[in-house]
This record gives structure tokens, sequence and C-alpha cells, in this order.
């Protein structure tokens, strides 16, 4: 079975940082894509960024030049470095992963338990 796990979230004030991360354990689970999504209270689900397997990444604009993902392929690790974080960016922060499970040649997305963000003073 493949699961994530999710780590990083709490509290911070206006102006701070973050990083979060999201591992990916499965015995014969290949990653491909990577990313982060976040909901705020009363909102969609919305993308924040995407990494592929050859490091190609994807911003939102609200969060462009203030956010870096990277990933570990040899962990099956995801990271959303958060950096100049707004009161806006408050949100549970759910990570995202598609790959393959090798043995059955099976397509796969899941999806991490959330993480929560506060940005606040």
């Amino acid at each position: 079975q493949v699961e994530l796990v999710e780590s990083g979230g709490g509290l911070v004030q206006p102006g701070g940082s973050l990083r979060l991360s999201c591992a990916a354990s499965g015995s014969t689970f290949r990653v491909n894509s990577m990313g982060w999504y976040r909901q705020a209270s009363g909102k969609e689900r919305e993308l924040v960024a995407t990494i592929a397997t050859d490091g190609s990444r994807n911003y939102a604009d609200s969060v462009k030049g203030r956010f870096t993902i990277s990933r570990d392929n040899v962990e099956n690790t995801v990271y959303l470095q958060m950096n100049s974080l707004k009161p806006e960016d408050t949100a549970v922060y759910y990570c995202n992963v598609r790959g393959v499970l090798v043995v059955a040649a099976l397509y796969l997305e899941r999806w991490g338990q959330g993480t929560l963000v506060t940005v606040s003073s």
C-alpha cells in the first residue's frame, strides 16, 4: 500500500518561514510527479506548486518568488519551502503524488492527510 505522511505545518507570524515535507512510502512505488495543494476555510482546493521527474517546476502566481518546491528522488520525498508568509497563505496544505506500482504496472495518485499552516500575529 502507498501512503503519504506530511509534516511541517504550524503557527508562524507574517514574514516568517516554514518548510513542509511529504514522504511517500511503498515498497515498489515509483514516483513521477509531486505537488502541493492548499485549501483555505470556505474556499476550493487550489494548486500551489508541482515538480516533475526531470525537476521542472510550476507555481501558482500567488506564491511565485516566495515558495520553493523540491524533491529527493531517493527518499521519495517532496518539500515546500515557504518564505515571506502572509495571512492569506493560511490553509490546510495537501501533498499530491503520482506514480506507478511497478510490480502491477498500476498507475496511482495519492493525497496526504493535510497539514495546517496558520499565518497570524
